[in-house]
């Protein structure tokens, strides 16, 4: 494989509005995350991620792009925003940014000029199509409910939205709006950004025809995604966007991809892929519900295992995917995938461990790194996600009661990742001096960074500790381009697996039960790399001999030797 500069990177993602507020108007900013980046720096972050701080209406929290070339006033001035790369750059950090085309606000200037004359130059910028029989073209739902299609008043006319309707997907088959697409990534680029985040691109390939397709809801309608699904002709359109704008950079961009294609995973993220990489969202599916949020089913540890695992092993054919715990779209991990007696600083260190050594590029989201968790909701109107509301009422719907509707959607609300950094036990744990635009999770007297720095054994420092093994000289090679190999799958409640390269083998063990278990070791441990329960007295050489032994909640890191015992 041919090593690239991002290959031993950490990445960590920032969701602006929720990161630090310093004018006290109650929305995070550029300058609070300027203020930052030392403590990022000494977390190990290589890579940040900054959720879109484009110009925005903010009715998708900034997924609804108004102005590709300007930052929200919101978030600071673009002079800000150049301060924060040549600072970054002092660190020798990487800045990438949201990349949002399968979509703009219906603010963007070029759907306010296709909207006043949809069979012109810009109409063809979008989807417009004639109604049938007075009824919309087909009978797509959106990915946040309602008909896909929203009619342009006083026509006959509608336009195609995959989210909200003031999000009008861009038409990908018109070679000018491509071409205005390409010359604003190169525009950032040519900035100093170092890549890009790309948000829903599968989605740009449209079935043209939009047929009708089966209903898959008491409302008569078909997920969208089916139409995607069964599109041809994605990874042409793919190539052109990489052959135009990233590969000229070698820009780092890690893509947000469903709904990919059977044996097309090569073509995304193999040496010559679309993409870097792209998230593997394997272990988040497990909870999809069959219809929504309210037949979500619980995270089962053998299949997460199991899941995880298959992943890993598929992906190593072919290159390196991201991965992820949480992010600004899924509930907190600590919460989804802990068992109760788990959700504590250990869960949290030890789910950390399994994550960020895997084979792959760890990306933490803020927060993660001191053990946040889901918020408690006391009522629907606390909720600001647009997906939440929708997801409410669909359950209600479905015959669930106000309180069990409030209840799975607490468990898995986008909100959850987005109230307020808890920095502090201060005002509103030290993220505003104003009123927040998003309630404060009211654990953050406990939960804090403020608190953590201070305790050593903090989930924080043991974070830190974790990042810094990942990339010491010793472990660095091991750790990114080793194999994955999984170890003591027929127990009921270890995830362990070996990373294995030439001359290092290193064992990752957790015990996600409530009792003690004990494991026959395969190989000789040398040393005890990191431990979240136990202090080693590793100067005598205190080393599990034949058995390891691990506590409920506990996790390892432990260099072996190669031979069999």
């Amino acid at each position: 494989m041919e090593k690239k500069w991002w290959h031993d990177k950490t990445a960590y993602q920032i969701y602006p509005k929720s990161f630090l507020d310093t004018n006290g108007d109650g929305i995070g900013d550029l300058r609070g995350i300027i203020s930052k980046l030392d403590y990022l720096k000494d977390l190990g972050i290589d890579i940040i991620w900054l959720s879109p701080i484009y110009k925005s209406p903010f009715v998708d929290q900034g997924y609804d792009i108004s102005d590709y070339y300007a930052i929200a006033e919101e978030f600071g001035t673009m002079e800000e925003f150049d301060e924060l790369l040549a600072e970054a750059k002092k660190r020798d950090m990487h800045i990438i940014m949201d990349l949002v085309i399968n979509h703009c606000s219906d603010k963007h200037e070029w759907f306010q000029k296709a909207l006043a004359d949809p069979e012109g130059e810009y109409g063809d910028y979008f989807y417009f199509r004639k109604g049938k029989n007075g009824n919309p073209p087909s009978n797509y739902r959106s990915y946040f409910g309602g008909n896909c299609w929203e009619p342009v008043p006083g026509t006959d006319m509608y336009y195609f939205h995959m989210f909200a309707k003031e999000q009008p997907d861009l038409n990908w088959e018109n070679p000018k709006l491509r071409q205005e697409i390409y010359n604003m990534v190169n525009w950032w680029l040519e900035k100093g950004l170092s890549g890009f985040r790309i948000d829903a691109i599968i989605n740009i390939k449209k079935d043209l025809a939009f047929p009708n397709l089966e209903p898959d809801g008491a409302d008569g309608m078909a997920s969208c995604w089916r139409m995607v699904e069964n599109a041809e002709g994605v990874g042409e359109l793919l190539e052109d966007l990489k052959k135009h704008t990233f590969q000229k950079y070698d820009a780092f961009t890690v893509a947000e991809v469903f709904n990919m294609k059977k044996g097309e995973l090569n073509q995304f993220i193999g040496e010559n892929g679309h993409f870097s990489t792209i998230f593997d969202f394997s272990a988040h599916s497990l909870s999809d519900g069959e219809h929504g949020w309210y037949d979500a089913p619980d995270i089962d540890f053998k299949k997460w295992r199991e899941t995880v695992a298959k992943s890993q092993l598929e992906v190593e054919k072919y290159g390196f995917e991201a991965n992820i715990i949480e992010n600004h779209d899924e509930p907190r991990g600590v919460s989804r995938f802990l068992p109760e007696y788990g959700k504590n600083p250990a869960g949290s260190k030890m789910l950390g461990t399994i994550s960020v050594l895997l084979r792959g590029i760890p990306f933490i989201y803020q927060g993660q790194e001191i053990g946040m968790q889901n918020a408690l909701w006391n009522n629907v109107e606390e909720f600001d996600d647009i997906n939440t509301k929708d997801q409410y009422q669909l359950a209600r719907a479905a015959g669930l009661s106000n309180e069990d509707a409030l209840y799975v959607c607490g468990k898995m609300s986008r909100d959850n990742a987005r109230t307020p950094m808890q920095w502090s036990g201060g005002k509103n744990a030290g993220f505003t001096l104003g009123t927040p635009w998003l309630k404060v999770n009211s654990n953050y007297p406990e939960i804090n960074v403020e608190n953590q720095e201070k305790d050593s054994n903090s989930v924080l420092n043991y974070y830190r500790k974790l990042v810094a093994l990942r990339k010491s000289p010793a472990y660095r090679e091991v750790f990114t381009y080793g194999r994955f190999v999984p170890a003591y799958e027929d127990t009921e409640s270890v995830m362990a697996y070996y990373r294995v390269e030439e001359k290092k083998r290193i064992m990752v063990a957790g015990n996600f039960g409530k009792e003690t278990v004990e494991l026959k070791l395969d190989f000789p441990v040398k040393t005890v790399l990191l431990s979240n329960l136990k202090d080693w007295d590793m100067e005598n050489r205190q080393v599990p001999k034949d058995i390891l032994t691990l506590e409920s909640c506990e996790v390892v890191v432990l260099e072996c030797g190669s031979s069999c015992i």
